[in-house]
């Protein structure tokens, strides 16, 4: 049984450059996967000699976009989300990201993120 958990990240960029970094093959292979092709609306996504699809489903520019992995028979649990939060009270910006793992598998769900956020930090030249 995959779990649904949801994590949030503070970056203080323009939403338009952090959506870019989202929604487009070239910006998501610039610190999501090791390359990223689109054909129509499915992206295959790249890790080493590995590749996965997903169809991209959803998408409002500077806020949200969302993908449905075509891999999983589940269909409940087969898709990760994006979304991009302005704090009212601080003005930060933020990255909610929702995604799914195996229960016994939750923790390293997140440090996974937290690895590929910090990539994703350095391309958009935030410090730690």
């Amino acid at each position: 049984m995959r779990t649904r958990f949801e994590i949030e990240y503070t970056l203080n960029t323009p939403t338009r450059v952090l959506y870019d970094r989202l929604s487009t093959p070239e910006g998501l292979a610039e610190w999501f996967a090791d390359n990223v092709t689109v054909d129509g609306d499915i992206f295959t996504f790249y890790w080493d000699k590995t590749g996965a699809r997903a169809r991209l489903v959803y998408a409002r520019e500077n806020k949200a976009v969302r993908f449905d992995w075509l891999d999983f028979a589940d269909t409940e649990s087969n898709f990760f989300e994006f979304r991009i939060v302005i704090h009212e009270l601080t003005n930060d910006t933020a990255l909610l990201i929702t995604d799914h793992a195996e229960e016994d598998e939750v923790d390293d769900a997140h440090d996974l993120w937290d690895t590929q956020i910090s990539y994703l930090r350095k391309v958009l030249g935030l410090t730690e």
